[in-house]
């Protein structure tokens, strides 16, 4: 039997709303009266520029934006998309997906990107699993028939009434019969028909789902992770202050902006401030950074391999970001060398940063702490708690499990394949599991060691300080340390390396780890040479695909 569809009915408890609001972690307004503060001061400062790949700049003033959300919202509901419905995404970085999810909110509609690396068997579960009553895809990206594979699946989509196909449609389809389940072309019907009917402001409910985002899945089934504006502003506001964000802030993210880190951060957060976001859709450092320049990017949000590979550009090219002031790091322990590339290339200190697709960002602070550069990921912002908890004394050699329990946290995550609803509320007095690994940084903050089933053997390996200590070796330029059988039932470290100036050995490694003191217990056993190592689309490795792939050599 399917499981009844929570989004219409889950909400935080009164206690919980009214507590919140009290600290000021949420709020009575929403994004969207942020976007009409800037539209009434600041109606043509720039909101938003996105450089699209064979396209050129799309630029968007704060009063274009407004009015491109009143657009969508009014093809949305002209569409039939109602209060608690869901809006499916499935788009790269374009600028429509920034108006698009305002505009589901502006409907009290419940917007749910979705990342282009999901293939048609993943999309299709997400799909059945929201009931989505549309969805906006685009025509093809990264070699692939996007919206020709949303086609084929329709027909086993009893609830999806629309697709909206963003460049070429791909079937004749029924564009006036908004009856049936044909293809609209985005352009025409959003942003060329003008469609005026829209409910009263009152259906907008800041404590409401109104997004739902899915998680990757490499540890574990796929969840649908429901937020609400709240929990969202949550995320994004604390930073915001934290790194004075405001109308002369250019703030860039090449992250995913179906993903929390790309959305929150890279757009709604410059919403917020009156700031301009920066978008790309490809990533091509080498092509973007004239472009990155003359937009005068001054904030970026970037995971660490990027971060490499953008630094990789600016010295192959010697071209320069002179206007950046506050580098961002995250999604995964941030390697060492990495602190260093950046202050040598920017002359600023990398920051960084923690947090889940759930919610509950933890972050280091500009200035603070300059002697734990590395050796901490920072502490949450007030009102935003912390338990590290384990069955023996916290260290690094032994860290502990990390819970959170913060206004940041999503009010439920839904299991994609077999419908579990996991209401956060309800569980631990509100605490969540995030299963990281941390130890206290002794500043009120934590030091991140990895994911808990990341954990090789019976003694805890620090993996994340012998994976950045490797990265020091000149003939490692990627690296991550898995376990495989050891026989016995026991576990050794295999370190997976793709190689740098040269080809690397065990025994090299070996002994340089030893030469930096490092106990015979935490060096690995065994090495792997790659061409490149599996990354998901956050640029997290895929250590359960290096691990699948050490055991069945083990077992041959």
């Amino acid at each position: 039997m399917k499981t009844a569809n929570p989004i219409t009915t889950l909400r935080p408890s009164a206690a919980t709303v009214e507590q919140y609001r009290k600290e000021e972690a949420w709020r009575a307004d929403t994004i969207l009266d942020d976007l009409a503060r800037w539209c009434a001061e600041t109606p043509d400062a720039p909101a938003l520029l996105a450089s699209e790949a064979g396209r050129g700049v799309v630029r968007l003033s704060y009063a274009q934006y407004a009015e491109c959300v009143d657009r969508f919202a009014g093809a949305l509901h002209a569409l039939g998309v109602r209060s608690g419905q869901v809006v499916a995404m499935q788009l790269p970085n374009r600028w429509q997906i920034g108006p698009l999810v305002l505009a589901c909110a502006r409907l009290g509609a419940v917007a749910a990107p979705i990342m282009c690396a999901f293939r048609p068997r993943e999309l299709e579960r997400m799909l059945r699993r929201l009931d989505a009553v549309v969805c906006v895809t685009i025509d093809r990206w990264d070699n692939f028939e996007h919206a020709a594979a949303l086609a084929e699946m329709a027909p086993r989509l009893p609830a999806l009434r629309h697709r909206v196909v963003l460049g070429e449609r791909t079937t004749d389809g029924n564009n006036g019969d908004l009856g049936s389940a044909g293809e609209l072309d985005f352009g025409e019907y959003f942003e060329r028909t003008e469609h005026s009917t829209l409910p009263d402001p009152s259906v907008v409910d800041p404590d409401r789902v109104s997004l739902v985002l899915f998680t990757s899945g490499t540890s574990g089934e796929p969840k649908a992770v429901l937020h609400t504006l709240n929990t969202s502003y949550a995320w994004y506001a604390p930073l915001a202050d934290a790194d004075s964000i405001g109308p002369d802030s250019r703030v860039y993210s090449p992250n995913a902006a179906a993903h929390i880190v790309g959305l929150t951060m890279g757009l709604l957060m410059p919403l917020h401030r009156g700031a301009c976001a920066v978008m790309t859709d490809l990533w091509e450092p080498d092509a973007l950074i004239p472009f990155l320049a003359e937009a005068q990017v001054s904030w970026m949000v970037i995971v660490p391999i990027t971060l490499s590979t953008l630094i990789d550009a600016m010295e192959r090219t010697a071209l320069r970001l002179p206007t950046v002031r506050v580098i961002r790091a995250g999604g995964t322990v941030v390697p060492q060398p990495l602190f260093r590339r950046v202050t040598e290339t920017f002359g600023i200190p990398l920051d960084v940063g923690w947090g889940m697709t759930e919610g509950a960002n933890i972050f280091t602070r500009s200035g603070e702490h300059p002697d734990l550069a590395g050796r901490t990921v920072g502490r949450c912002a007030p009102g935003h708690e912390i338990d590290v908890r384990a069955d023996h004394p916290i260290s690094d050699d032994q860290p502990g499990r990390l819970f959170v329990r913060s206004p940041s946290l999503c009010l439920a995550t839904w299991g994609r394949d077999d419908g579990r609803l996991t209401v956060l509320a309800e569980h631990d007095d509100g605490w969540y599991d995030t299963g990281d690994l941390v130890a206290p940084d002794g500043h009120g903050g934590i030091r991140l060691h990895g994911r808990a089933e990341d954990r090789i053997g019976d003694i805890m390996i620090p993996v994340g300080d012998v994976e950045s200590a490797l990265l020091n070796h000149p003939d490692v330029r990627d690296v991550a340390l898995v376990a495989y059988p050891g026989g016995h039932g026991s576990e050794l470290a295999c370190a997976v390396v793709v190689a740098g100036e040269g080809t690397p050995t065990l025994e090299g490694l070996r002994d340089w780890l030893g030469g930096l003191g490092m106990s015979e217990w935490c060096r690995p056993s065994r090495l792997e040479l790659l061409p490149v190592l599996p990354r998901n689309e956050t640029g997290k490795v895929r250590k359960n695909l290096l691990r699948e792939r050490l055991r069945l050599q083990s077992e041959d």
